[in-house]
């Protein structure tokens, strides 16, 4: 049987004996309904996860006696950037939220000229937490030890201006060239996803001169959100940890 996972803020260290926030609390005893004597993973996001056990479990009041570490990592070899157009409500949140189980290293929300959406500093602040939020949801279900970096929302031009260096790939109907022609990337590599109604002409033209390619999923032309798990799987399945015979650089 599967141990139920949590992320603790931490260090965490073997031995310590720790009372949980109230919220974590809340879901271990009224809605995993676990007890003393039960066993939980719990993990501070710094690699590695702690076998640990429950010594007290009341409504709002949970405390752990942190056990074992084991050096278990399971991210991937791709360092993968994804650069996403806002999407509107629970569609947002499904993209990162698979993007995340998925083995994404850095989440980069774009304010774009189609994706109608405009937030406010504070607003913007609160989205990025949300958004974090459902990270480290992510990564509890998924068996992540270490938590993805969700940047702060930002336009297209601010970020283009400071992106990684990394190999870089823009998704465009259009383009000519499959995702499957590419070379490897070696250990990283930038997606570039349009929102909803995509990048406009201006946008992907200065994608193109900032040096990313564009590149294509297929023949069909994909939500935002759908967009970017197809994405992530081809990539991950070519030069990632999903599929067996991932071809490797030279």
């Amino acid at each position: 049987m599967r141990l139920s996972r949590l992320h603790v803020t931490g260090p965490l260290r073997t031995g310590q004996t720790l009372s949980l926030p109230r919220d974590p609390a809340h879901y271990v005893a009224r809605v995993l309904r676990l007890k003393p004597g039960d066993g939980l993973v719990v993990f501070d996001g710094n690699g590695g996860e702690f076998q640990s056990i429950i010594t007290t479990a009341a409504r709002h009041t949970v405390q752990i006696r942190v056990g074992e570490h084991r050096p278990l990592e399971r991210e991937s070899p791709l360092a993968v950037t994804l650069a996403l157009g806002i999407s509107r409500g629970e569609r947002m949140d499904y993209a990162i939220q698979k993007a995340v189980e998925l083995g994404v290293d850095t989440v980069a929300p774009l304010l774009t000229e189609r994706c109608g959406v405009h937030l406010e500093p504070r607003r913007a602040s609160q989205r990025q937490a949300h958004w974090q939020r459902i990270g480290i949801s992510a990564c509890e279900q998924c068996g992540r030890n270490r938590l993805p970096e969700i940047r702060a929302v930002s336009t297209l031009g601010e970020w283009l201006t400071t992106a990684p260096s990394a190999p870089g790939l823009v998704l465009a109907p259009d383009a000519e060239r499959p995702i499957t022609a590419l070379e490897h990337p070696g250990q990283a590599l930038t997606l570039l996803i349009g929102p909803e109604g995509g990048l406009s002409a201006q946008e992907l033209d200065l994608a193109l001169k900032a040096g990313f390619q564009a590149i294509r999923l297929g023949p069909r032309v994909l939500r935002a959100e759908t967009a970017a798990v197809a994405a992530l799987t081809a990539v991950q399945t070519c030069w990632g940890d999903l599929g067996e015979h991932s071809v490797q650089p030279d």
